[in-house]
């Protein structure tokens, strides 16, 4: 049906930014009144909701990251992309990519990221 994958540097260092791309396979599923989003999972702590894009291309981020968030999507919608700016340690963690719509959802299996001091 539809499949994720995430991609992208899995060590960092601080202060840098971070890009994160999620490549989407749907097949003949016509992906429409979805949510595009990015969700973390920080180690020993439940997921948090980073951003996401909506199906008019709106962008809706946490406000817990302070404005160093940005997602984007191309315009075939095979791809999407999370940047976070200035990481510090505290943004380690398992990042999700992921689709997301009122009766269906649909999960990268996640990739690690690891920022070092």
């Amino acid at each position: 049906q539809v499949q994720l994958q995430e991609s992208g540097p899995g060590l960092v260092k601080t202060s840098q930014a971070l890009s994160l791309t999620c490549t989407v396979s749907s097949g003949s599923y016509e992906i429409k009144y979805y949510y595009w989003s990015w969700i973390r999972q920080p180690p020993g702590r439940g997921l948090e909701w980073i951003g996401y894009m909506d199906y008019s291309g709106t962008t809706y981020y946490s406000p817990s990251l302070n404005n160093r968030t940005s997602v984007s999507r191309d315009s075939s919608k095979t791809q999407f992309t999370l940047q976070l700016n200035s990481v510090t340690p505290e943004d380690t963690a398992v990042y999700y990519c992921a689709i997301l719509g009122s009766g269906s959802s649909f999960w990268g299996q996640g990739t690690q990221v690891t920022v070092s001091s």
